[in-house]
């Protein structure tokens, strides 16, 4: 119908995201968060006295894998470098950590929470003088629990 204003629905851009630590004071800036894929095992079952020939299918135990996170080398991230460096002196320091997906008015519209999450891998980058490329490095947290909040 002319004149009628149609009112559009856009999916959510991925690209504006913050992720926060519980014992830091500002979110720490990352290039990429992956791994926030929460899986659970699938159990089959089949009563005794079922009159049906196939079993039925439950969910298990969940099953998590790790969370990578890359971002750029800054010279002055003490606090968190302090954390990373802890695995190190074989200290594990757990830590809850908040990754939130922000609207274009800066307020989280999904957020995913890692509790008890930790350093399990901390991948550094390779020094080439031939490349024009920022030094990028990947840390990769293992976790007990991810909770999923749609705002």
């Amino acid at each position: 119908m002319a004149g009628e204003k149609q009112d559009s629905v856009w999916p959510q851009p991925r690209f504006y995201f913050r992720v926060k630590f519980e014992t830091l004071d500002n979110p720490v800036s990352f290039q990429e968060v992956s791994g926030l894929d929460p899986e659970a095992a699938s159990l089959e079952y089949r009563r005794g006295e079922s009159k049906s020939f196939s079993a039925i299918k439950m969910p298990g135990i969940s099953k998590s894998g790790n969370v990578a996170l890359k971002k750029g080398l800054f010279p002055d991230e003490g606090k968190f470098n302090n954390w990373i460096n802890a695995i190190k002196m074989n200290v594990v320091r757990r830590e809850n950590v908040i990754i939130e997906l922000l609207d274009e008015s800066g307020n989280p519209s999904m957020t995913w929470s890692l509790s008890n999450a930790w350093v399990s891998k901390a991948t550094g980058f390779d020094l080439n003088s031939n490349t024009e490329e920022v030094a990028i490095e990947t840390i990769e947290l293992g976790y007990e629990g991810l909770t999923i909040i749609n705002a």
